[in-house]
């Protein structure tokens, strides 16, 4: 643990609500669960609030960091964290808007930050956009299209180190040498990312074979899950689950060639790519709705330009330099997506949760409780 990483001083509420669409499950648990961090004693003005997909932020590494700042930090799961093969957005959205809620009508805050850091990104942009120009509320019925068309919006959004989408990193990091998606091993040699004769260094013939071919494979899954929840569905059966094999394969994460920064060579999140890559993990198994609505390029509404393009707030993008998976292109083109007139963009020193020192970490953090209070 860093030092700053300690939370001594520090009061952590447990927060534990119902939403529109998901009550309380019989065991006791609430569908949307989170942690609000502050100064011991304070109630503060200005907070922040982050979400992911599927991973749990409610003790997120930035959580002291903005508490030590006077600023709160409402780490916000959906009913959805460790349930990504279930995840659908409208409902995502309704649960993240009673963490909205809950900071305005019972903290006190006047001042909300949206977050969208790592994966979600795309998810909180989702929200912004979706509380900007509502496009989703007519796909629930009752009250929960209630919600989604009046979705309580932020004040400011901050990027931090995220992923342009969910369909675009799931796209860009699948190996499209995949022949069969039953089966883990069979590949083509012509397009495996591993094979030498292939690279690296790969030349701009095969980086732009392989990132059709990506787009290719993701086309093909999409028309899998298309057809195959008409036939279920044509029999009764509402969805079913099929597994995903080998995304860790982006060309970036092994040639560090390919739109350049400070990151270490032949590395990714999981470890040395050839050996990640052959172990199931970013969306890894998927009913055919889930993976429609958040992984396909064709029907996913997790996309992140059409959200960014509707924001009217300020907005800051942040990218680490030593990010192994969320890459300089990847910030420049979220900084063009986003609609506001009111945007910066800050490429500093780091890696993807800026877990390589305590400098970095708060270095990052000063920046944007800086930005954040500078517009108070």
């Amino acid at each position: 643990m860093h030092d700053d990483d300690r939370i001594d001083g520090l009061d952590a509420q447990f927060i534990g609500r119902t939403s529109a669409t998901a009550p309380r499950i019989m065991a006791g648990g609430h569908p949307c669960q989170g942690i609000y961090w502050t100064e011991r004693g304070s109630r503060p003005k200005v907070a922040v609030i982050a979400t992911h997909y599927n991973v749990d932020f409610s003790e997120h590494y930035l959580a002291p960091y903005f508490a030590r700042r006077g600023i709160g930090f409402l780490g916000w799961n959906t009913r959805y964290r460790g349930f990504e093969d279930q995840f659908l957005l409208e409902h995502a959205l309704i649960d993240i808007s009673v963490g909205m809620k809950w900071l305005r009508e019972e903290a006190g805050v006047e001042q909300v930050v949206i977050l969208g850091n790592s994966g979600g990104g795309s998810l909180m942009g989702a929200y912004q956009g979706e509380a900007t120009a509502p496009t989703l509320s007519a796909g629930v019925k009752g009250a929960g299209g209630e919600v989604l068309a009046s979705l309580p919006g932020a004040d400011l959004y901050i990027s931090l180190n995220a992923h342009q989408g969910r369909p675009e990193v799931l796209t860009d990091w699948m190996d499209p040498s995949v022949i069969d998606e039953t089966d883990p091993v069979a590949t083509d040699p012509e397009l495996d990312p591993f094979n030498p004769d292939n690279g690296p260094p790969y030349s701009a013939a095969f980086i732009a074979k392989y990132r059709a071919a990506q787009r290719a494979r993701n086309a093909r899954i999409t028309a899998f899950a298309k057809a195959e929840l008409e036939r279920l569905n044509s029999h009764g059966v509402p969805d079913r689950l099929f597994p995903l094999f080998r995304c860790w394969a982006d060309l970036r994460m092994i040639d560090p060639a390919i739109d350049p920064s400070d990151r270490k060579p032949n590395l990714c999140y999981r470890g040395e790519p050839r050996v990640a890559n052959r172990t199931p993990s970013i969306g890894r198994v998927n009913f055919c709705k889930t993976w429609l609505s958040m992984w396909s390029l064709e029907t996913s509404k997790c996309q992140g330009k059409p959200h960014l393009e509707k924001f009217r707030i300020p907005s800051l993008v942040i990218q680490g330099l030593g990010d192994t998976g969320v890459f300089p292109a990847d910030a420049h083109a979220i900084h063009a997506f986003i609609g506001s007139n009111e945007k910066a963009l800050e490429l500093i020193p780091g890696e993807h949760y800026f877990e390589d020192g305590p400098a970095v970490r708060n270095r990052a953090a000063d920046l944007m409780a800086d930005w954040i209070k500078s517009r108070a």
